[in-house]
């Protein structure tokens, strides 16, 4: 319920303003940032500090929602078309601004330019957009993707073009189950990778696309995978790194091998049976690697990362969620797809099964494995997965310095994933706090005050250099 979420704080997809601004950028940047991405609401009427509902006038509440209308249409372009309604909390009138992804990106300020007037939606801000994302908003509003766009830097190679056909047909006999269907794997031709989109046939002279490059030599020097194992539970020592170049699906297959590398192997023996088997379901981790290979931003101009830490295994990969898709979306299975060759060509290798399913997997092997379910985090511009290695757990749990502590009940959402983040480090700051929840910091201090005043939280050492911790 709308008076529920105005109790938990502003957030990526609510905001709050006590009254309509007299300065009409301050509210319409965030009705761009909306449209730009998930989509979101403006409440008006409601004290963005305190969370107050404080009202709006009733008898003039059709005059703010006609100006409303009227400025949304007259500053926004392409045009937005919002969904305005009044709502009446303990009596008060609030007024909600309700808007939906759009389909025409990118929306921007008129008066300012394209350039300077586009906005998007990071971490409880509205703020604008950088060159690589504008970029990728443009071609989502194109209907294009970065992959099947020619490369105008290469020409096409025969050889590359026949040694790319060979992987794909090695992947598709690995995958086929039994002799019959391995026989059954007709050649891959030059013509499948036209019809694919992979190459490009333009009166009778063939050009590669960005995804042919990126299939075969891959000359783009931020498409690579970087992977790092680290010692404790925070990117400070390395103990070993590596970063894989190459064709997409042989770093995917790299990535892979160096996180088995680094985590824990363990056996066990049914009968006369000895099964050996990873701390990590090695279903989610391939997942993981294949969905941030598979639909990162490539106009960023950023690698995706593969981190092995004592707690857990971080995936992270370049480019916001796509297309207006929200992290409870992919859980059920939404997809959007970035880059659609690369994925033509993943799915016909069966690197991924069928669009949509890879999250789910995911979750349901680790359900599957007994261990805590994978955290799926937009942090920026950047998108997370998160798999806890169960072996860091038990270690702790016989420490009773370290041992987790169960959160308390009767907390809202919010005060419960801070309480849990800082039992896991308890040096976290107010901003990683923000930036991890989608919320504002001033969201961040109330709660962290609310807690410390029900005897939760206490502060140890000074405001600059102590931290908090929960109390027993």
């Amino acid at each position: 319920m709308l008076a529920d979420e105005i109790k938990t704080g502003e957030s990526v997809n609510i905001e709050f303003k006590r009254e309509l601004p007299q300065k009409r950028e301050k509210y319409i940047k965030s009705v761009i940032a909306f449209a730009n991405t998930a989509g979101g609401r403006i409440v008006i009427g409601v004290d963005d500090k305190t969370h107050e509902i404080v009202g709006v006038d009733k008898d003039g509440v059709f005059k703010i929602i006609d100006n409303i209308t009227n400025t949304i249409s007259d500053m926004c372009h392409p045009q937005i078309f919002p969904n305005i309604g009044v709502n009446t909390i303990d009596g008060k009138s609030i007024i909600v601004i309700e808007i939906y992804p759009g389909a025409n990106r990118p929306y921007y300020i008129k008066s300012l330019g394209k350039e300077a007037g586009t906005y998007i939606r990071v971490s409880g801000t509205s703020r604008p957009a950088d060159e690589a994302i504008l970029k990728d908003l443009e071609l989502q509003g194109t209907h294009q993707s970065f992959d099947e766009m020619v490369c105008l830097d290469y020409k096409y190679d025969a050889d590359k073009a026949e040694l790319l056909c060979a992987a794909v047909k090695k992947y598709m006999v690995e995958a086929a189950r039994t002799k019959s269907e391995k026989e059954k794997v007709k050649d891959v031709t030059v013509q499948n990778l036209i019809n694919w989109g992979v190459v490009k046939n333009v009166d009778g002279t063939l050009f590669p696309t960005n995804a042919f490059v990126l299939l075969t030599d891959n000359a783009f020097p931020f498409a690579k995978i970087q992977c790092a194992l680290f010692k404790g539970t925070e990117r400070v020592v390395f103990i070993d790194k590596r970063d894989f170049e190459g064709p997409l699906y042989e770093q995917i297959e790299e990535a892979y091998e160096f996180v088995l590398k680094h985590i824990n192997l363990g056996a066990e023996i049914k009968g006369l049976v000895r099964n050996e088997a990873y701390e990590l379901p090695t279903e989610a981790i391939r997942e993981a690697i294949v969905n941030a290979t598979t639909h990162r931003n490539f106009l960023d101009r950023a690698c995706v990362q593969v981190a092995v830490y004592d707690d857990r295994v971080e995936v992270t990969s370049p480019g916001m969620l796509y297309g207006g898709l929200t992290i409870e979306q992919i859980k059920e299975g939404g997809s959007k797809i970035r880059n659609r060759c690369i994925a033509e060509v993943f799915s016909r290798m069966k690197i991924i099964e069928s669009w949509g399913t890879g999250i789910k997997r995911m979750f349901s092997s680790c359900k599957e494995y007994g261990i805590r379910e994978p955290e799926l985090l937009e942090i920026g511009d950047i998108f997370r997965v998160n798999l806890y290695r169960p072996s860091y757990s038990e270690v702790h749990q016989s420490s009773p310095k370290s041992s987790p502590k169960s959160s308390p009940k009767n907390l809202n959402c919010t005060q419960r994933k801070i309480v849990e983040m800082i039992m896991d480090n308890s040096k976290i700051t107010q901003t990683a706090l923000a930036e991890t929840l989608g919320i504002t910091t001033r969201a961040v201090k109330k709660s962290i005050k609310e807690l410390s005043e029900e005897g939760i939280l206490e502060r140890v050492g000074s405001a600059r250099g102590g931290y908090w911790q929960v109390k027993n």
